[in-house]
């Protein structure tokens, strides 16, 4: 009995991803190789062509969204290492009331936290209108319907998952590390390149792994804030599976995203250093 302890403790997980993650990829595989419409029904042809059809047509937004994640990812570290390396450091006994203000967002739904953005950057907003009226921005300026707002919303909504394990790890540093490293004359730049930065780099990693893929597969934000010109791969599939009825067209942009996204996560680990990661993470 003592044995099977291990397997009987992942035992409930397992059947949960097995039911609810395995069982639907597997079942979206097959519709992705089918053909047929939703009046008279799909029949499983092995058509893999359409594979390449849906990345032929459709490249232009697996390219944006790659680009809208990696910039939103990018912003997000700058945004979120030095809000987490203060908490870390210098929040005293407060940082459990700082890291609920950071958590805090995650109370109001994810869809009207972003449409309350819309209303605050629309051309009449409370943000826009006051600067227009006295003159300090021009009256044709917009910040909805762009790049800008796109970003902005994914980082917005995802700062939170780049705070967390980056605080996480930062919290786990020794002081008397860094006490040490400037001992032995280390300036402060020295000691947080050296000592600081590589020992945070789980989180740093852990981080991008939970923005990162998220943010390429959003559809909300490039839908609210976005226009035609900023449309990502997850509002094709949205489209797709909603709108056009199209379900191997949409399995298979599904499957073509994932694959692409597994491909770029495991270069980023090879580049960072994946070992490395886990030697500073396991002192």
């Amino acid at each position: 009995m003592r044995r099977l302890a291990p397997y009987l403790l992942i035992l409930p997980g397992g059947l949960w991803l097995a039911i609810f993650l395995v069982v639907p990829m597997v079942f979206m595989a097959s519709v992705s190789t089918q053909e047929g419409d939703v009046v008279n029904g799909f029949v499983q042809t092995f058509n893999f062509s359409v594979y390449g059809d849906a990345l032929a047509q459709y490249q232009t937004q697996f390219l944006r969204s790659a680009g809208y994640g990696l910039a939103a990812t990018v912003v997000s570290i700058a945004l979120a290492y030095p809000m987490a390396y203060w908490i870390a450091f210098k929040g005293g006994p407060r940082k459990s009331t700082y890291l609920l203000l950071v958590l805090l967002p995650f109370f109001v739904s994810f869809v009207l936290r972003t449409v309350s953005w819309k209303f605050l950057l629309a051309d009449d907003g409370m943000l826009l209108s006051p600067l227009k009226s006295m003159g300090l921005v021009p009256g044709d300026f917009h910040v909805l319907q762009t790049t800008v707002a796109v970003i902005g919303g994914l980082v917005y909504n995802y700062l939170p998952f780049m705070i967390l394990p980056i605080y996480v790890a930062l919290e786990r540093v020794d002081p008397r590390v860094v006490e040490a490293a400037q001992d032995l004359y280390a300036a402060r730049r020295e000691a947080f390149t050296k000592v600081v930065l590589p020992l945070s780099l789980p989180g740093v990693f852990a981080g991008v792994l939970m923005t990162f893929v998220p943010m390429t597969a959003d559809y909300v934000n490039a839908g609210i804030l976005g226009g035609p010109e900023n449309t990502m791969i997850g509002n094709i599939i949205q489209t797709e599976y909603l709108v056009n009825n199209d379900y191997p067209t949409a399995a298979a942009l599904s499957f073509t995203l994932m694959a692409a996204m597994l491909v770029g996560i495991f270069a980023y680990a090879k580049a960072l250093g994946t070992e490395n990661v886990l030697e500073a993470a396991a002192r």
